[in-house]
This record gives C-alpha cells, sequence and structure tokens, in this order.
C-alpha cells in the first residue's frame, strides 16, 4: 500500500462508487482543458526490461548469494518476483513461490491447476520453458516441494514481503533447511539501477512533471481538490500513462500525507500536489507548492528555505557516504532557518530509496548508516509543515553519480511559476 493512499482506505468501502464516478467524471464533463486536451502519448517512449537485463540480475543475485551464505532465495507475489522474472502476481492462501538457487537451474512450486497458465509466463523467465515446475493438489501440503527442490537442506533466504505463513509452513515441513532474511540479496540487486531501469525512472518523472505543469494551468481557484487529482488522472490518461495525484490546500498542506476533509482551492492560499506514475513498472514520486494568486512573505520565506533544503540534499549525496548524512544537510538548513530542532516542522526524512516499489531501500534517515553506491536512487522532499496554516514540500527524484548526485527533473523555481526552469 503506497503511503499517501493509507488515509484513503478508511473509507474506500463507503466511497468507492462515488470515487469511481469523480475520477472519470473529467472525461464525461465536457471536452477537456486546452492545457490537458493538448498532452501527446508517450508510450511508446518506455522500453520494456529485456530477457537479457534479467538473465544479468539473476547472475548478480547468485552472486550476492554466495557472499551471502544462501543456498537459494525464494520469491512470493510481489514486486522482487516481477523484478526478476517479469512475472507478476499476488498471493493468495495457496502457495505459488519462484526458488532460485545460488548454483543450478530456478524453479516453482504452483497449484497444479496453474501449471499451464504458468507455463505461457515463462518467456519472460530466464530459462524459461525448461524451468521445473513442482506441482500440488488442493488436498496437498506445497510447502515441502521447496525443501524437495532443493534437495533438502541448506540455507534459504526469504524474501520480506513473503506472508508469515508460507515461511511458517516451510519451516516445518523442512526441518532440514535454515531459513533467513534475503534482503541483503534482493535489496542488493534492486537498488543499485542499470542504464534501462534509470531511462524508465526518467522518463516516469518527465511525465509526471508534464502532468502537473498541464493540470496547473488548467486549474484555477473555486475547483476542489478532488477535481484537481480527477484532471490528473484525465492528463495521465492523454499520455498513457498509470499515474495519480493526490492535492491538498490551505491548512491541509501541513499534514504531510493529507486529509480527507472536502477542499476547495482559494486565490492566495497554498496548494500541495504529489505522487506519480510508472513507466515499465518504474516510478517517480514529485510533489510542487504552488499559490494561484498572491503568496504572503511567510510563504514566500517558507518555500525558499525548502528549496534550498532540497538543494543541499542533492549537494550531498554521492557514493561513499552514509544515507544518514543527506537527511542531516538538509534538516540542518531548515533548523538554521528557525523550523526546528528535529522534527518539528520537517516532519519526516529527506528522502527514501526508489524504483519498481515508490518506497524501497535504503532510506535518508537518521541512523542509516548504510553507505550510499552510485546508481542509487532517491526522493528528495524536504518540507516544512506549519499547522493551522499551510505546507511545503518540493520533492524530486535523484540518481547517484561516480561524483555526486542529480535531480531527474529541474528544482521548482517558485511558488506562483512552479514549472519554469
Amino acid at each position: 500500500m503506497d503511503r499517501r493512499h493509507f488515509l484513503q482506505t478508511s473509507a474506500a468501502l463507503t466511497l468507492a462508487p462515488l470515487a469511481q464516478a469523480q475520477r472519470t467524471a473529467p472525461a464525461e464533463s465536457g471536452p477537456l482543458p486546452p492545457a490537458i486536451a493538448a498532452l501527446k502519448n508517450r508510450k511508446s517512449e518506455a522500453i520494456p526490461i529485456t530477457l537479457a537485463e534479467r538473465e544479468h540480475r539473476f547472475a548478480r543475485a547468485q552472486e550476492l548469494m554466495a557472499q551471502n551464505g544462501m543456498d537459494a532465495i525464494l520469491l512470493v507475489g510481489g514486486t522482487s518476483l516481477l523484478y526478476f522474472t517479469g512475472i507478476r502476481s499476488g498471493n493468495s492462501e495457496r502457495l505459488f513461490a519462484f526458488i532460485l538457487p545460488r548454483k543450478g537451474e530456478a524453479f516453482i512450486v504452483c497449484p497444479a491447476f496453474e501449471k499451464d497458465r504458468m507455463m505461457e509466463r515463462m518467456d519472460s523467465v530466464p530459462g524459461g520453458k525448461s524451468t521445473r515446475i513442482y506441482t500440488w493438489q488442493e488436498h496437498e501440503s506445497p510447502s515441502a516441494l521447496v525443501g524437495k527442490g532443493l534437495g533438502g537442506t541448506g540455507t534459504l533466504g526469504i524474501e520480506e514481503k513473503t506472508p508469515y505463513i508460507y515461511a511458517s509452513e516451510i519451516a516445518k515441513a523442512n526441518p532440514h533447511l535454515k531459513l533467513v532474511d534475503a534482503t541483503a540479496v534482493t535489496a542488493g540487486c534492486r537498488e543499485i539501477k542499470s542504464p534501462a531501469e534509470l531511462a524508465l525512472m526518467r522518463l516516469a518523472s518527465s511525465v509526471t512533471l508534464q502532468v502537473y505543469e498541464a493540470v496547473f494551468t488548467a486549474a484555477h481557484p473555486g475547483m476542489t481538490t478532488r477535481d484537481f487529482s480527477n484532471l490528473c488522472a484525465a492528463a495521465y490518461q492523454r499520455v498513457g500513462f498509470q499515474g495519480d495525484a493526490s492535492c491538498q490546500t490551505g491548512i491541509y498542506s501541513a499534514l504531510p500525507h493529507g486529509s480527507l476533509t472536502p477542499q476547495i482551492i482559494k486565490e492566495n492560499e497554498i496548494v500541495l500536489i504529489d505522487d506519480g506514475c510508472t513507466a515499465e513498472g518504474y516510478y517517480s514520486d514529485l510533489s510542487r507548492t504552488f499559490v494561484y494568486g498572491k503568496p504572503t512573505d511567510r510563504m514566500l520565506k517558507v518555500f525558499e528555505v525548502v528549496h534550498k533544503a532540497q538543494a543541499a540534499a542533492v549537494a550531498t549525496a554521492r557514493p561513499g557516504i552514509e544515507a544518514q548524512v543527506v537527511d542531516s544537510a538538509a534538516r540542518k538548513v531548515i533548523t538554521d532557518a528557525g523550523f526546528g530542532p528535529d522534527y518539528k516542522n520537517f516532519l519526516h526524512r529527506v528522502g527514501h530509496g526508489i524504483g519498481m516499489d515508490m518506497h524501497e531501500w535504503t532510506y535518508l534517515v537518521r541512523g542509516n548508516s548504510t553507505v550510499i553506491k552510485a546508481n542509487m536512487t532517491f526522493s528528495d522532499e524536504p518540507g516544512i509543515y506549519l499547522p493551522g496554516e499551510f505546507g511545503v514540500r518540493l520533492e524530486d527524484d535523484m540518481v547517484i553519480t561516480e561524483d555526486g548526485a542529480k535531480l531527474l527533473t529541474p528544482q521548482s523555481n517558485s511558488l506562483t511559476d512552479p514549472f519554469s526552469t
């Protein structure tokens, strides 16, 4: 679950029909605003990840298994399975698992009635049609099949988002298997982005910024924040990508993940938008803060401080330093400007890893001594939140290069002209 959608789920059952109607409202209520109608489909710019790249991921995972004393890793439905195999799957009460050994060929454990459907999906998997598939019938337990495929002994890494019941049953059925955390392998692979992955992330960020700018141009005071979000949904449809945007205004912009309270955009008040889209499974995550009309001097001061804090983070981030140092650099700017100390007004960490999950390893936060490496990717999102007044957050994604860090999109220019460069 994306953290910004957490509040929305509490009202999901009662509001779902209304929300669906509102999501489709822009397309049904008449012609799109010119700025959105002018958007062109960019789907062809997204180049899918190749089988050859997944083969390299297998090899890298096997190297990391050797370094971390694992004989295999087990993947169930979720992002890591998609990353390594191209198979998109959820989890249910029936175990489906993909096991990649340190040596030898990978294999699958799945319900017998799913075997043919699984075979259809082997084109994206290294080893393809030769992948072993161990099947089980509805009255049987699949857990022993995991051990059978591995020869009954060894150390098996369990991907961190594996449901507890899966791991528990595998452990019971295979007493000679040692189960450990596989994050050193999965994160070790996923947090270092390839050129193909970076290209998709740059595209996703570019698309999100283009959508934001078009909707900023089309929107106006008097609209509800839901109207604004609906225009973003319509704009994403025009460009051909799946994405959304939350929108908060006035006092509710001081809540980092917003409020369910109905809101109307007013002249001379802060508007804060957030979220992103995916390009072939790779996320963008951008925030912009702006005002329709004339900002107050206090708004201008806060924007300037947040802008400097964001610049300090990207200027600090580079290979060889600890992740927490980046957070400290941004937080110092905000504290020195009188909006500290600690989490007084800057309520959250300065950034998170990003890739095939909007939030993934590692995190730019105090206490995280993980050493940053080249080709890691992060959000850079300092903010100042003043309860009962307003909040300002600026967020762009950045990639760590050999000699520093670079934002994938230009910093916002000002509260009244947020998209000029």
